[in-house]
């Protein structure tokens, strides 16, 4: 076998290896027709790095094919390649056994092969069904027609468990909303290779649950399956075949059925994982945070998002916000942060009223932002990687001299200190274009941004979304390393491992109000769920 292949020791799982030989032809016998897509010897190059190094991936037909790796290691860039996006420096796609030319997405659509981004390829002043026909509208006379193609969404939706309202402006949903539109956009073409890259980043347990069995279904119809993600539990469930990607460079493909979660982890990082978060009994002090009957107004309905919310926050513990998305977290986050205005309530930090206060004193007085949303609210996408590792900085003396001028010595040497700490990977270091990096590398950069002021008071909105498993157990110990330095931590996740494993103490959102206080040592996973979907509402009343 030939050098860069993965070495012999995955060969037997049926790895895909194609350097010395065409694998369509493997032992004279003609397997082009089991492969519905084949990337063979695919390189990919950008300035300062090479994304993906002779990687070779073979798609079954019907088949569900888990893509794991690390952030930056390259999964991203090669269905990236494989849907017209890039164009790569070596190597050839097959479909069907025959080589294809894939120059753009209108390509990759006329071969039947659709994707659902990480980052959203939605235009958000447009409403879900707009964006859903985009490209592929129905006219008569150069007139759109829309009655038809509501008709089938509304039907792709209710086949799919995938329930939208089709005349919602993309802008005014929530992320998860957001993602249900973009699986619907690809299900409308009727594409027959389906890439999903990190579907499941921004949805809530019970919409991952539905998301497999759609998978599953849709697999069963003979349609074949992509399926980046980084949740080795999910991997573990719903694909049956796993490759795995290291520092873009391929390492091996294993049966999930042969393999284990710590197997696959250590084929990814290099290393064992820790799954499980280590912290001591918390160390409580004085209180933090302190919302009182706070209300926030909703962009989508004329009712409230949220509604007289009450609770404290106080010093070395982590609180964690659960519940399915769409409930009011994400306003209540706006409101606490500023980035809304409060219908009513009032917010106290370290006993000083901030209710009206702006967002940059709110984070002079130690309030960090680990938000939702990293392209809209976390990232300046056209700066460098440096400029906005200091966006919330680079007025402080350090960074800026009396006269107004940027010290970019010093902002290249705090950059280099953060990357080297997160192990932020970028292709040409600290002067990359933050648009330009992978979505977990992106996500690094702002908690190390967020952490690094140390804080007061933390409010992490899905941290670890789009993480590795190695990066989530950093990230996960930099949580806890805070709490135990007597920060006051507020954790808002979707995660219910993350829920369980994670805080000291769990509040439920339902329906724009807290609906339950729950301890993660004497709760389960079952009575969470209830919590969340409403079932045990007004059984706690948390002050």
């Amino acid at each position: 076998m030939a050098k860069g292949c993965g070495e012999a020791r995955f060969y037997r799982y049926g790895s895909a290896c194609s350097a010395a030989h065409d694998p369509a032809t493997e032992g004279g016998i003609n397997l082009a027709n089991e492969y519905a897509i084949e990337m063979l010897n695919i390189t990919k190059k950008f300035p300062g790095i090479i994304a993906n190094d002779n990687i070779t991936l073979q798609l079954k037909k019907g088949e569900i094919h888990a893509l794991l790796g690390e952030n930056g290691a390259g999964k991203s860039t090669l269905m990236s390649v494989l849907f017209g996006l890039y164009q790569p420096e070596e190597g050839i796609i097959k479909k069907d056994g025959k080589v294809v030319s894939i120059k753009n997405p209108n390509d990759a659509n006329e071969l039947g092969i659709g994707m659902v981004h990480q980052h959203f390829k939605l235009v958000e002043c447009f409403s879900v069904l707009d964006n859903i026909i985009l490209g592929v509208e129905p006219n008569k006379l150069g007139f759109l027609q829309k009655t038809e193609a509501r008709k089938k969404v509304l039907a792709l939706s209710e086949r799919y468990g995938l329930q939208v309202d089709p005349d919602a402006i993309i802008e005014d949903i929530t992320v998860g909303m957001q993602q249900r539109t973009e699986i619907l956009k690809m299900l409308y073409r009727d594409n027959e290779i389906l890439i999903f890259d990190e579907p499941t980043a921004v949805l809530t347990p019970q919409e991952i649950t539905e998301l497999m069995q759609i998978m599953r279904n849709l697999a069963k119809e003979g349609k074949s399956i992509l399926f980046i993600s980084h949740k080795l539990n999910e991997i573990m469930e719903v694909a049956d075949r796993c490759s795995v990607l290291r520092k873009g460079k391929y390492i091996g493909t294993v049966e999930t059925a042969n393999t284990t979660m710590e197997e696959l982890s250590a084929m990814m990082v290099g290393r064992n994982v820790n799954f499980h978060v280590e912290k001591a009994e918390p160390h409580v002090g004085d209180t933090v945070l302190q919302v009182r009957n706070v209300t926030v107004a909703s962009k989508v309905h004329k009712n409230n998002a949220v509604k007289n919310v009450s609770f404290d926050v106080r010093a070395g513990e982590i609180v964690c916000i659960a519940g399915i998305d769409g409930n009011g977290q994400t306003e209540f986050v706006h409101g606490l942060t500023g980035l809304e205005p409060l219908v009513s309530g009032s917010i106290e930090m370290m006993g000083k009223d901030i209710t009206k206060m702006p967002i940059r004193k709110r984070s002079i007085m130690g309030m960090s932002h680990i938000p939702e949303d990293r392209h809209k609210h976390g990232l300046v996408l056209d700066y460098s990687l440096e400029y906005n590792l200091v966006l919330q900085r680079y007025f402080e003396p350090e960074f800026t001299s009396r006269a107004g001028f940027l010290k970019r010595k010093n902002i290249r040497r705090y950059a280099d200190k953060l990357i080297d700490q997160y192990d932020i990977r970028s292709g040409q270091g600290a002067v990359t274009m933050a648009r330009s990096m992978s979505g977990g590398n992106q996500q690094k950069a702002i908690v190390a941004r967020e952490m690094d002021k140390d804080p007061e008071l933390l409010v992490a909105v899905q941290p670890t979304r789009g993480l590795d498993v190695g990066a989530i157990e950093y990230i996960h110990k930099q949580l806890v390393a805070k709490r135990d330095a007597g920060k006051a931590v507020l954790l808002v996740s979707l995660e219910l491992d993350e829920v369980m494993d994670v805080p000291d103490r769990i509040l439920v959102m339902y329906e724009g109000e807290i609906v339950g206080e729950l301890d993660p040592k004497n709760t389960t996973e079952e009575e969470l769920g209830l919590y969340m979907a409403g079932a045990k509402r007004d059984e706690v009343k948390v002050g």
